[in-house]
């Protein structure tokens, strides 16, 4: 292996490490819509099946940016289109 395989793998795992904190956002972003989704219901418990439809849907939405930041992650580690 020399200095360049070492270097592109290197960056490699930096990126991947640098991917997957794209999970942090939707993590924090389903907490709170979950927390104002519990107050939401607790004012007014007739509208939790709308209250809880809306919020899974916005939660599935949030996901998505988590889970292809994972995938950039794993591609990252996994296959090495860069490598000769």
């Amino acid at each position: 292996m020399d200095f360049n395989e070492n270097f592109i793998l290197g960056c490699s795992a930096i990126g991947a490490g640098l991917a997957v904190i794209a999970g942090i956002g939707p993590g924090v972003g389903q907490g709170i819509a979950a927390g104002h989704a519990a107050a939401a219901v607790g004012r007014n418990p007739g509208a939790q099946p709308k209250v809880m439809q809306t919020m899974l849907l916005g939660q599935a939405v949030a996901e998505t940016t988590g889970l292809y930041g994972l995938l950039v992650a794993i591609l990252l580690m996994f296959v090495k289109p860069l490598l000769p």
